[in-house]
């Protein structure tokens, strides 16, 4: 029986961590709760103080096909390299320098958004096709692949 997948964040910052990463996979900020407007509106209602209604934020896959993508609120900041990390898909089945370019404008239209480039990966063909490295506005390594 194969499972529903939810990846998990911790942030400081759950609320900009949605916005960024519903740019980085074209998904969007998941909609508050039936009967509300807006997220603001639910807290209001459910009775969260202010300072805790950044708790929480989510991204969902517009198409409902991709996993969702929650963000929650860690008093510590990121440590140490990330043990699993995300490939976003941004050249799939091109090759060489057409690959290289397409990742190259992908790299750069998230810096734009707040990424960090940190490496570029070269292709040595047959195994390795390339790809750039890159961390989140919170420092969260993934690859553009």
């Amino acid at each position: 029986m194969s499972r529903e997948v939810q990846v998990t964040f911790d942030a400081a910052d759950p609320g900009a961590q949605a916005e960024f990463w519903a740019v980085a996979l074209g998904y969007r900020v998941q909609e508050p709760p039936g009967g509300f407007a807006t997220w603001e509106e639910a807290l209001e209602a459910w009775g969260v103080p202010p300072e805790r209604r950044n708790d929480a934020s989510a991204v969902v896959d517009p198409d409902g096909t991709g996993p969702r993508v929650f963000f929650q609120r860690v008093p510590e900041g990121k440590q140490v390299k990330n043990r699993v990390h995300l490939d976003l898909r941004a050249a799939p089945g091109l090759q060489g320098d057409e690959r290289m370019a397409t990742l190259e404008t992908e790299a750069e239209r998230l810096v734009g958004h707040g990424a960090t480039r940190l490496l570029r990966v070269d292709p040595e063909p047959p195994l390795i096709p390339g790809n750039i490295v890159m961390a989140d506005p919170e420092g969260n390594e993934f690859c553009l692949d």
